[in-house]
């Protein structure tokens, strides 16, 4: 584990190692982990990852392991549970909105057959990589995560800003971040 060269971000915690390792930037074409992780990173919006990673667990069994359609239906009575538990983050607003984006992504794919069809398409079905050499040269937005923003906002998501789709664009690999001197850089191309 020591040998391999990791994008510096990962190397604080063993939960960030596995994620780094295992996860972050392979290219997902999944609609249940697409919205896992349309959920964890709305959460996330003015936390850390890390805080987010380590609930992870509380997320899955508060939100059916993911299921969007069981999600969609969450009504008054489910919201107050889960703002009871300490496995989430207990924000009622983020709560919420999770809510109304299982809703709209339920929308998606009756539009498009699937939600990673549509997410997808913003890059033409093709992974975008970049070659950062350093964690600085990482953006925090970039135009296309400003178009996909700007596209779900109209088609009524919430919390979901360029910041945060930026993000989820990295976690399931739409866009390719890891350094080039990172091990996972070439692993993940697709």
């Amino acid at each position: 584990m020591t040998d391999k060269k990791r994008c510096s971000w990962s190397l604080s915690e063993p939960v960030y190692v596995d994620y780094h390792d295992l996860e972050w930037g392979v290219p997902d074409r999944e609609d249940k982990k697409q919205f896992e992780f349309l959920v964890l990173e709305s959460a996330q919006a003015g936390l850390s990852w890390l805080t987010i990673l380590k609930r992870r667990e509380g997320y899955r069994r508060l939100y059916a392991g993911f299921n969007v359609e069981q999600v969609a239906r969450f009504d008054e009575a489910r919201i107050n549970t889960m703002l009871q538990d300490p496995g989430i983050i207990r924000n009622r607003k983020k709560i919420e909105s999770s809510i109304n984006n299982a809703q709209r992504f339920l929308e998606i794919q009756d539009q498009f057959g699937s939600f990673y069809s549509y997410i997808w398409g913003f890059v033409d079905g093709l992974q975008v990589v970049n070659h950062f050499k350093e964690m600085s040269d990482i953006p925090a937005t970039t135009p296309l995560s400003d178009t996909l923003a700007k596209d779900m906002k109209q088609r009524g998501f919430r919390f979901l800003g360029s910041t945060t789709l930026y993000a989820h664009m990295q976690a399931t690999g739409l866009v390719n971040d890891h350094l080039v001197s990172c091990f996972r850089h070439k692993e993940c191309m697709e």
